[in-house]
């Protein structure tokens, strides 16, 4: 299968209110298959749209969805010129292929206009023009005349802004003859009160009648003899009909400006919400967040109720969908079988509802948000037996077409979350996998050495040798013991399953018992606890917070000199505790300061034991300071060597007499 970016191919059909405008989209699908193409429709709205017939509109809003359905992207514009529209539309779009409906409308003369289809092709001279033929059923209903009373739309409103304005033309006419005035300037007040007419009433019928009107006004009230359409002098012939086109030409270019008015305006409109959607979308945090905003925007744009749909799954077909209810939208409505429509416009990821061909008698109309394939839920639009024009429905998919893009966008980024934290849960285990098993071979191979000679010359060791033979067995193991302690206590915080048994305790007492189970080789070093003379309490789990201290003086012990000085030492400021652990070694370079508190990171040490360490000892520090709220830090303890500190919250004592 060649897909759309190989060949390039882009198939335009356009769309009409024609009867056989169907068959040209259906002609349209199946070529955009045959080629592997991108299928587009278009819509060029002129300005008398809205003096369209409602069959008219049925048919078109008809023939749009039909273009949804078969997956195509609708496009409406605005303009007087339709095959003009279609010819720059397509060149700037990069279309390969137009797809049209044969014109009914044939040339009477040499000098008339040229039939759509034709003028279509001298626009776009480079794009291949197909032209679909109609059946002769077609061409006869395409050929049937417009009935001229479906253009007139007469209103109480609009007959008495008529009558009015013509009346008070009249009116300042007898006032411009008792002043003298010229029968120019009366003329002047019947054109300007028709183009006031034009600009006022609703159907262009009005326009055309107050033209007539006026003149036959004039001619009555103001014409020698008065009160008769007979005048004396036949230059007034001339002057009615100047003064006829006049008022026809105003009220025509006016009715033209109001419409244009009325489109920009719409477009505008149109524009600001579809920028405001994309603003909003962007700052979205979330899948709820992306919803509820564009259920908002179309609520906004169309003032119709919408229900939002969810995927029960993820979004998986097969495994239904639930009702996403939305805070600020009470439902009041609803098709008794709403569930069922949105099930399978969510499956087959098509339009689906009122006036479509799945489900037609539905009171709302079901938009998926799907994208690449993908179907993120189902928006519902409740019509109540009315239809979306064709400037709504095309509103409508452009933000619901942003509403699955960002959708698809939180999406990707979620699993590139998870993918980036899959990676580095890999790395890791890795880590400590590679570090498990370098650092527990030393002491194994130890205990295994030591066991043997135990087994197979215990009667020829002397006591001392025996002695130190059961002392490095002893050291070995509890080495062993402290690092799968630290492994699971590590294990235990990161997975939020440690609980902490606050207490109050002194400070002291609990660096005591740290001292007590510190490395072997603490009697190389000089350990010094500096006390004051206040009593300080903090509120802490003693045994984790010990754990801490025994892993700060071992880090000391293993990283300096022997004869080194190891001081202990702590204060109190305000409501926090703070215990420093200080040496005078060989300190820690500024490069590795940064990672000193990472897992698995273990540096470089020129006094270490032999045993380097996998790294968790002052990563473990800090999760148990930090789970009670505190905080750990490294300094530069001068002249030399570091300072390890951290801060618990202070407790008080209450003493009740």
């Amino acid at each position: 299968m060649v897909s759309i970016t190989e060949n390039g191919e882009r198939i335009l059909v356009c769309l009409s209110s024609s009867p056989s405008n169907r068959k040209v989209i259906d002609a349209a699908a199946r070529m955009a298959k045959a080629f592997h193409a991108e299928l587009s429709a278009i819509y060029v709205k002129r300005p008398n749209y809205e003096s369209l017939p409602e069959a008219d509109r049925i048919r078109l809003q008809n023939n749009i969805q039909t273009a949804e359905q078969y997956g195509a992207a609708i496009i409406t514009i605005t303009g007087d010129s339709v095959p003009v529209q279609i010819a720059e539309y397509a060149h700037i779009s990069g279309i390969t292929k137009i797809v049209v409906g044969r014109s009914s409308a044939k040339r009477q003369h040499f000098w008339s206009k040229a039939s759509l289809t034709e003028q279509i092709i001298l626009n776009a001279p480079d794009i291949d023009v197909f032209i679909i033929p109609d059946s002769s059923v077609e061409i006869k209903q395409q050929s049937q005349k417009l009935n001229p009373a479906d253009l007139v739309h007469p209103t109480w409103k609009d007959s008495l802004i008529s009558l009015l304005l013509l009346a008070a033309a009249t009116s300042i006419g007898f006032l411009f003859t008792a002043f003298g005035f010229s029968e120019a300037n009366i003329i002047t007040i019947f054109i300007l009160g028709s183009l006031i007419i034009a600009v006022f009433t609703v159907s262009p019928i009005y326009s055309i009648v107050s033209s007539l009107a006026s003149v036959l006004l004039f001619n009555w009230f103001f014409i020698e003899p008065k009160f008769s359409f007979h005048t004396y002098e036949t230059e007034y012939a001339v002057t009615f009909v100047i003064m006829l086109v006049s008022s026809l030409i105003t009220g025509t270019l006016a009715n033209k400006l109001k419409d244009n008015a009325r489109h920009s305006s719409r477009e505008a409109f149109r524009a600001k919400v579809l920028f405001d959607t994309n603003q909003l979308l962007q700052k979205a945090g979330c899948a709820d967040d992306v919803i509820r905003i564009t259920a908002q925007q179309i609520k906004v744009l169309s003032g119709r109720d919408v229900t939002i749909f969810s995927p029960a799954d993820g979004g998986k077909p097969g495994n239904g969908i639930e009702v996403y209810s939305l805070p600020y939208c009470v439902r009041t409505y609803g098709d008794d079988n709403e569930a069922e429509i949105a099930q399978w416009a969510f499956l087959n990821q098509t339009i689906a509802g009122a006036h479509t061909e799945k489900y037609e008698n539905a009171k709302s109309l079901y938009y998926p948000i799907s994208i690449n394939g993908y179907c993120y839920g189902v928006i519902a639009i409740y019509l109540n037996g009315g239809r979306l024009e064709a400037f709504e429905s095309s509103v409508f998919s452009s933000i619901i077409g942003e509403c699955a893009l960002a959708l698809e966008g939180i999406r990707n980024a979620e699993e590139k979350e998870q993918a980036a934290m899959a990676v580095r849960n890999e790395q890791l285990r890795s880590n400590l996998l590679r570090s498990v098993s370098h650092d527990i071979r030393t002491p194994l191979t130890s205990i295994s050495g030591n066991a043997s000679n135990l087994m197979t010359h215990y009667e020829q060791l002397d006591p001392e040798t025996l002695k130190q033979i059961f002392s490095d067995i002893y050291d070995d193991s509890e080495w062993m013991i402290g690092l799968v302690e630290n492994l699971l206590s590590i294990s235990r915080i990161e997975n939020g399953q440690m609980d902490l048994h606050l207490s109050l305790e002194v400070v002291n007492d609990v660096i005591e018992e740290a001292l007590r189970h510190v490395d072997k080789n603490a009697d190389q070093h000089h350990i010094e606890v500096q006390q004051g003379n206040d009593v300080l309490i903090a509120r802490m789990d003693a045994r984790l917070i010990t754990q801490v201290l025994i892993n700060l003086v071992n880090n000391a012990i293993k990283n300096t000199q022997a004869g080194s000085e190891i001081r202990i030492r702590s204060g109190q400021a305000g409501s926090i505790i703070y215990v420093y652990v200080e040496d005078n070694g060989p300190g820690i370079p500024n490069d590795m300061k940064p990672h000193i508190f990472e897992m698995f990171y273990t540096g470089q040490s020129a006094v270490s034991d032999g045993r380097r360490g996998i790294g968790l000892g002052l990563a473990l520090c800090k999760s148990i300071v930090e789970a009670h709220g505190g905080t750990i830090t490294l300094t530069d303890n001068v002249p030399s060597g570091c300072c390890f500190s951290f801060s618990l919250p202070a407790g008080e004592v209450t003493i009740n007499e």
